[in-house]
């Protein structure tokens, strides 16, 4: 069963179901019976009735099915004069009288195939008017539930004046009157549509929120049958909803969609009461978005170092002061994920404990702490005698960072943003959806006013990613965090752009002059600490002179002991019998690596080259020359000598915290902080100087110190004081 969508968790509650039948589900488009589609409901009704639902159907078809007889009657007993004179159209209630025969013995006949008993119930509007008669209908129906009956009501469709005016309505008052939890209304089409269906701009509505889509719909043609379509639909969807039932309107065509609405999943119209406190009663688009993240980035960057560290010390105290309430959002995301049959790398990489909250907010005040990467003059230059140029740090713009799974890459990657004045999108995955809006709402409302909350918007829905990246005009830079299918994918799908690493297949590779006891601690950290994460040991490469020692033998006991799954490659499963890998190139994300034996540092260089990831290896060795050739030659973002490699992250390389790893060789490699957040810009400061053909200025592009940060942000702090005199 697909993931229940929270707008329809209602569901979950419903006993009591209306369902109505609309004409064009019922017959063909020829006007003779769609027998397929009328079996394929009763066996979903078969279903519900036998699960303990009570259903109770309103069935259209009669007057459409009854004109189709009738023609074909009058055509077999007319004259070859008959048929010259003008056509009369055949009268509805008569229509009505030979198609409810007709669609009743069906209906009766699918029902007994399945163990079932029908009842037909037809009511006028007169009927709806007297209270003793609702009253004995209620008293009918309910008994016919208590024996498992099915009732079928219908009323004579060729009259369209009083009460009700088709069946559409009939049935929102027959929900209203037997108090049903639920109304589904069966059409030809998926629900209810921005515009016509035929209309390629058209688009599917989930959820229908009156004061929104009222005056945006735009309605096509009514039913080809029957006389209601979706406008009446609609009208009787609204009308029940704002009496207090739930209604879903979706298609009568696809299989099992009733059974479908019942597990939750998100298909067709919902009209619900509360449907209004929802969501926002406007849509933002992708771009309005993005345009909205940079324009408070603007703002973000005119304010001072100061307040722009504040805005971080806040954040930081908001995330422990709701450590409760983000504990419990992101408790339902693991406890659903685990439901879901998740693998456990995913799950451990979803779970947000205490300490880890406590740890981000620590990490958010490092990088608050540490020197405001903004504006910072890099390089200073007299080109000529008054003429200064300067090359200084500035923001990209707008970054989109769409992620998986792991919920605290949210905050590091808005600290970031923030600390280097960037505008943010974030998408995250569905699985750790409630943490991701849990954490959005803490860390916006920490921004004050004068920036906005909009500096990073949060996108919750899958359809807005390839939306987003086309907008190269208005987003700098993409960094996808998760699998290798998603950054393919992402690079594939946009010109914008992309920083980031698809696979982290890190190896460690014991030379023969390791010291085996520093090797076991630093091989153990590297796939035990916390092997769901990108700078995890996936592979562990041995010089082959060790294959037979103490040391080894020992490494690899120590591995199992801890619970590794071992697999080996060609030579090292033969020696150590154990199964062999299927690849080297293979990142596990969990309790396993692979093993294999190479001739010495040289073979361990290519077997890095060839199978791994670019993303971080290590070497544990005491030989110097070896050492240096491994360090030289591994053409990885991050090479390590005698350490784990887990030190491959932003917060621990001192960057507070990192947006990604990047395996690229382009603007930024290894894990990314601030400084890769940042590009430059060129500030030049005259005194009326004009090329003039360079006939008469003398060039001397000569470096020039740089003024301490201090003085710089003096100085800064003086112009933003001037600016508020004035």
């Amino acid at each position: 069963m697909d993931e229940m969508d929270r707008s329809r968790a209602f569901v979950k509650d419903v006993k009591r179901i209306v369902v109505k039948v609309g004409t064009a589900v019922v017959t063909r488009k020829d006007g003779r019976l769609a027998l397929g589609r009328v079996g394929a409901l009763c066996e979903q009704i078969k279903e519900l009735n036998s699960q303990g639902y009570e259903v109770i159907m309103v069935s259209s078809g009669a007057v459409g099915l009854g004109r189709q007889r009738l023609r074909y009657r009058k055509l077999v007993n007319s004259s070859f004069a008959d048929l010259q004179k003008p056509q009369v159209e055949i009268d509805g209630k008569a229509c009505a009288a030979v198609g409810q025969n007709s669609l009743m013995a069906l209906y009766d006949t699918l029902f007994s195939q399945l163990d079932l008993t029908s009842a037909q119930l037809l009511v006028t509007d007169h009927d709806f008017m007297d209270k003793d008669f609702r009253r004995q209908m209620n008293d009918t129906v309910k008994s016919l539930l208590s024996l498992k009956v099915i009732p079928v009501f219908n009323e004579n469709d060729a009259d369209s004046s009083g009460i009700f005016w088709d069946n559409d309505s009939l049935a929102a008052l027959l929900a209203l009157d037997l108090k049903a939890d639920l109304l589904v209304l069966l059409s030809d089409v998926e629900g209810l549509y921005s515009g016509p269906p035929s209309d390629p701009r058209s688009k599917l509505i989930h959820t229908y929120v009156k004061e929104k889509h009222q005056s945006e719909i735009t309605f096509g043609d009514k039913s080809r049958v029957g006389r209601g379509g979706m406008t009446a639909k609609v009208k009787a969807a609204v009308n029940a909803a704002d009496a207090g039932i739930p209604v879903v309107i979706t298609s009568g065509y696809a299989a099992e969609n009733i059974i479908k609405v019942l597990q939750g999943q998100r298909i067709g119209t919902l009209f619900h009461h509360d449907a209004h406190l929802w969501g926002p009663l406007k849509d933002i688009s992708s771009h309005q978005m993005a345009v909205a993240a940079r324009e408070s980035s603007r703002k973000l960057q005119a304010l001072s170092s100061q307040d722009r560290k504040k805005i971080l010390l806040d954040i930081a105290d908001a995330l422990e002061a709701n450590e409760k309430v983000i504990s419990v959002e992101n408790e339902a995301d693991v406890a659903a994920a685990q439901q879901a049959g998740y693998e456990k790398s995913l799950i451990a990489r979803l779970l947000l404990r205490p300490r880890k909250i406590s740890g981000l907010a620590k990490s958010i005040r490092v990088l608050a702490n540490m020197e405001d990467p903004i504006g910072q003059v890099l390089k200073k230059t007299q080109l000529a005698d008054g003429l200064i140029l300067e090359k200084t740090s500035s923001p990209l713009g707008v970054l989109l960072v769409v992620f998986e799974s792991r919920p605290d890459a949210l905050v590091q990657i808005a600290s970031l943003a923030i600390r280097s004045g960037n505008g943010l999108l974030l998408k995250g995955g569905k699985e750790a959806k409630r943490s991701n809006a849990i954490l959005h709402k803490v860390i916006t409302e920490a921004i004050p006013d004068s920036v906005g909350g909009k500096l990073i918007g949060l996108v919750t829905s899958r359809e807005e990613i390839p939306d987003l990246l086309k907008l190269d005009d208005v987003i700098d830079l993409v960094i996808p965090r998760g699998s290798n299918k998603l950054v393919s994918q992402i690079k594939n799908s946009t010109k914008i752009p992309v920083l980031g690493h698809a696979d982290g297949i890190c190896h460690v590779y014991v030379d023969k002059s390791a010291n085996m006891a520093m090797a076991k601690q630093i091989v153990l950290d590297a796939k035990v600490d916390y092997p769901a994460a990108c700078n995890a040991m996936e592979t562990l490469l041995v010089h082959k002179d060790l294959m037979h020692s103490r040391g080894f033998d020992e490494l690899i006991v120590d591995l199992r002991v801890e619970g590794v799954t071992i697999f080996g490659g060609p030579r090292a499963s033969s020696v150590l019998n154990i199964p062999e890998a299927r690849k080297f190139h293979h990142e596990y994300n969990s309790m396993a690596c692979t093993v294999e034996l190479v001739d010495d540092v040289y073979a361990a260089i290519d077997h890095i080259h060839q199978h791994g990831s670019a993303h971080t290896d290590c070497i544990i060795a005491e030989d110097k020359e070896t050492v240096e050739v491994f360090l030289r030659q591994v053409d990885s973002a991050a090479v390590f000598h005698n350490a784990s490699t887990r030190f491959c992250d932003g917060a621990r390389f001192g960057l507070g915290a990192e947006v990604g790893i990047s395996t690229g060789r382009i603007h930024a490699r290894g894990p990314v902080g601030v400084e890769g957040l940042l590009t430059t810009r060129w500030i030049l400061r005259g005194s009326g100087h004009v090329v003039a053909g360079d006939k008469e200025l003398v060039y001397t592009h000569k470096n020039l110190p740089i003024e301490p940060l201090s003085l710089t942000n003096e100085l800064e702090s003086l112009c933003l004081e001037n600016h508020s005199h004035n």
